[in-house]
């Protein structure tokens, strides 16, 4: 299970809120079983969002991947 400032992962597009799949997120509340609620920054730390979440919405960081960068639209 994921834990509040654990980084996460979106598996989905959020296309409402400007976020792509892949996209790296910190939860900052965790909802028991209903979820999470993540906010996602810019590289320079600009805040985007703040989301609420399912479970099926995020992945845990897994070893031996790496950050890529994307421009927003």
């Amino acid at each position: 299970m994921m834990k509040e400032l654990d980084s996460a992962i979106l598996t989905k597009d959020l296309p409402e809120h400007g976020l792509s799949a892949g996209d790296i997120g910190t939860i900052q509340l965790v909802h028991g079983e209903a979820g999470y609620e993540v906010e996602f920054v810019t590289l320079e730390g600009e805040p985007l969002a703040i989301v609420s979440l399912s479970r099926d919405q995020l992945r845990p960081v897994e070893p031996r991947e790496i950050a890529h960068a994307r421009a927003l639209v």
